[in-house]
């Protein structure tokens, strides 16, 4: 199911997500809201996205299987994420988000880290991920810690949609 994107302001993205009990990932509503939200994720274009965006202030978050740095071309779903940086190498690059819409700015973030996680079936995973994918991730971990790219952005601009 399609669900709506919440839009800066709106308090629940500035909030601080409650971590997930394993034991929660195999009822029927968490697997819903996690298919609910790849569905979301491409029907908006994303290549993230973080449950406070859609209202739901729990650790989980998506990156589309375009990006997805384990290279198994399946969806990534990231329970209780958290990274490292694995070099002090950091990368201005420019971002956007579904929740931010129309807006874009520089962003500087680690080009290398070490992510470690559950799965979608409470599996713990743990690997290392550079450039893009990398940028992608610590952008969704931000939204689980209630940070938007904007707090960090710099250089904001604002584009026009095409007719």
């Amino acid at each position: 199911m399609l669900l709506d994107i919440l839009t800066e302001p709106n308090p629940i993205l500035r909030q601080k997500t409650k971590l997930m009990a394993v034991a929660d990932l195999n009822m029927a509503p968490i697997k819903t809201l996690i298919a609910d939200m790849l569905e979301t994720m491409y029907q908006k274009d994303g290549v993230g996205l973080a449950a406070p965006q859609i209202g739901e202030s729990v650790r989980i978050c998506v990156i589309s299987k375009k990006f997805n740095p384990l290279g198994d071309k399946k969806d990534l779903i990231l329970i209780n994420p958290i990274w490292e940086k694995m070099s002090i190498l950091k990368v201005w690059d420019e971002e956007g988000c579904l929740s931010v819409p129309k807006i874009y700015g520089k962003v500087k973030r680690y080009r290398k880290i070490r992510v470690k996680a559950l799965d979608e079936s409470g599996r713990p995973i743990k690997f290392l991920t550079e450039g893009f994918p990398a940028r992608v991730i610590q952008h969704e971990v931000d939204h689980l810690d209630g940070i938007l790219f904007i707090d960090k952005a710099k250089d904001l601009h604002q584009i026009q949609e095409s007719l």
